[in-house]
């Protein structure tokens, strides 16, 4: 093995690396302000991102195959670096108020998991991959040390991490002990009567179950709520955004490749194994997410609901079993990841104003921040799905390729699925139309002492920005799509 040719091929990684460690040294010294440590974060994220044009063009293994690396890989890595980087800017305002140095590195590590993640092709590389991200983001929930609220969500977000983890461990045991291998590749390729065991079943079923924690899927949907309110708002942010993106990656992976043996058998006569257990938690979390949001006071809470149900449409996505169906899933998840990272950014300085997130805390916000309130309206129209904005296409796409695959093949349940999910999501309209109520609406409370703390001009930069590529991705999709296609066309033709 050339180690200097693996360490070209991981360069975003090892960038990202070298920059947590140095944030951690420089944070300890006299110069270890929060400005120089977010100047040092965002020059450490460039620099990983800039490292990706030096990748070769070529779908190279490494590892002996337990990593790959590849325009898809570089594309999703380039995704997840430019979220970071834009919650790192977020973070200056994001209610952390000691051991900045520390929070950012922390930061920065669950981009490396993340990123490693998006390499995976080997089952422990995964759980590895999987674990190094969730530990670093169970930190970030629970980082305030002074706030209760941020103490119990790390608790929870660590109690059900670790349960959907042993569930996740136990299902690639039993998935191992069937088929021999732990290659998804070799996995894609076993024989029909070792992919109908029932062991191998059970293996997809725990398997399933642990992706779902990082897909905010029921039953394993608890923590989010808690997480989203009582988090930092800029670690909430990631988790929302970053977090998402390398878990619907890694699934979508994982049943393209890996579970792709598996087409044809099951519980179900000419149902893929998988497609009847995704259906049912895709019902259940579009019905609990939207009912759910219907009484919540809290926007962080609101969003967090939402982000069940829409967890809910991409494994509606999923149940297409099609790469077309996949495609569509990780369109849609980046357009979510962006729409959600910059409503959380709105948050971030409601809160700075205002001291909390709550309904009436957006009170008369068209009024005292006009743009921060045109840009809260483009997000939340996107999250409902409503034209121009990039959320209808997406959800438009998703729609379309699960109606796609249910046709071409004996699913017809499939079909009460997406009209049951459009249904609900006319009733999303209903919370976001109140958060927008509240915004355009209602008069602006008195002016008190948080009311009258400046707004952040970086973050509201930044926010501007998320909403102008929501409009310009929802007027013209072909800008990502066509990439995107054209890096998954590629990785099919190497790999499978």
């Amino acid at each position: 093995m050339n180690y200097l040719i693996l360490l070209q091929l991981l360069a975003p990684e090892a960038i990202l690396t070298v920059t947590a460690l140095l944030v951690l040294g420089v944070g300890f010294s006299a110069w270890g302000s929060r400005q120089v440590l977010v100047l040092l974060s965002l020059v450490g994220c460039f620099a990983a991102g800039a490292s990706l044009s030096f990748l070769p063009t070529a779908n190279i293994y490494m590892v002996g195959g337990m990593l790959a690396m590849g325009p898809l890989a570089a594309f999703f890595k380039g995704i997840l670096i430019g979220l970071a980087a834009v919650t790192i800017v977020f973070s200056r305002t994001g209610g952390v108020r000691t051991h900045f140095a520390e929070y950012l590195s922390l930061l920065l590590f669950a981009t490396v998991g993340m990123t490693l993640l998006i390499s995976s092709e080997e089952l422990l590389m995964i759980f590895v991959a999987l674990e190094l991200t969730s530990i670093s983001l169970y930190a970030l929930a629970a980082f305030r040390k002074e706030s209760r609220a941020s103490a119990e969500a790390g608790l929870k977000y660590f109690l059900v991490g670790g349960v959907s983890a042993a569930f996740l461990l136990f299902g690639l045991s039993l998935i191992y002990g069937v088929a021999g291998t732990t290659s998804l590749h070799a996995l894609a390729s076993i024989p029909p009567a070792l992919a109908g065991d029932p062991l191998m079943l059970a293996g997809i079923v725990l398997t399933l179950g642990g992706f779902a924690f990082k897909v905010a899927a029921v039953p394993f949907h608890l923590w989010a709520p808690d997480v989203y309110q009582g988090a930092p708002t800029s670690a909430a942010a990631f988790i929302a955004s970053g977090s998402k993106v390398a878990g619907v990656f890694i699934l979508a992976k994982m049943l393209a490749l890996g579970l792709a043996a598996t087409s044809g058998v099951g519980c179900m006569a000419g149902w893929t194994a998988w497609v009847p257990l995704l259906a049912i938690m895709a019902a259940a979390s579009v019905l609990l997410g939207n009912i759910a949001a219907l009484v919540q006071s809290n926007v962080a809470r609101i969003l967090a609901y939402s982000a069940i149900a829409h967890g809910g449409y991409m494994l509606i996505g999923f149940t297409s079993a099609s790469i077309p169906g996949f495609t569509a899933v990780l369109f849609y998840v980046i357009i979510y990841a962006i729409t959600t990272l910059g409503a959380f950014g709105i948050i971030s300085l409601v809160k700075t104003r205002r001291g909390s997130a709550n309904l009436r805390d957006f009170d008369g916000l068209a009024k005292t921040s006009p743009l921060v309130a045109i840009c809260l309206l483009v997000f939340l129209i996107s999250l409902a799905g409503i034209p121009p904005f990039a959320g209808f296409f997406g959800k438009f796409y998703l729609f379309a390729e699960a109606l796609k695959g249910a046709s071409a093949g004996p699913a017809p349940g499939i079909f009460w699925l997406v009209a049951a999910a459009i249904a609900l999501n006319a009733v999303s309209l209903y919370y976001y139309l109140i958060i927008l109520k509240h915004a355009f609406v209602m008069p602006a409370p008195a002016e008190t002492k948080h009311s009258q703390a400046p707004i952040s001009g970086d973050t509201l930069l930044l926010v501007i920005a998320l909403a102008a590529a929501v409009l310009l991705l929802g007027l013209f999709p072909g800008v990502l799509l066509e990439p995107l296609r054209a890096v998954i066309s590629n990785y099919l033709t190497t790999f499978l």
